[in-house]
């Protein structure tokens, strides 16, 4: 299993923009997409060495399940 080394400060960066994003677009974006979405909001805000971005690109991939649940809960409310 390969590990994702993201340090906490892009973390925290990378969950404030899946809240403010909306849940329609989270929900409605493939897997690829919203991957590339998330990244390009954080590289907007902070310039990412290589392994950074494949760090949390990796990251990004692995919780896209979550990030659906958790825009799908929000879109119930």
């Amino acid at each position: 299993m390969k590990m994702c080394l993201v340090n906490s400060k892009i973390l925290r960066q990378l969950w404030v923009v899946v809240e403010q994003t909306q849940s329609s677009t989270l929900l409605g974006l493939s897997d690829k997409d919203l991957v590339k979405l998330l990244l390009g909001q954080i590289e907007s805000n902070k310039v990412l060495d290589s392994e950074e971005t494949l760090s949390l690109t990796d990251y990004i991939y692995s919780r896209t399940l979550l990030i659906r649940d958790l825009a799908q809960a929000r879109s119930a409310l």
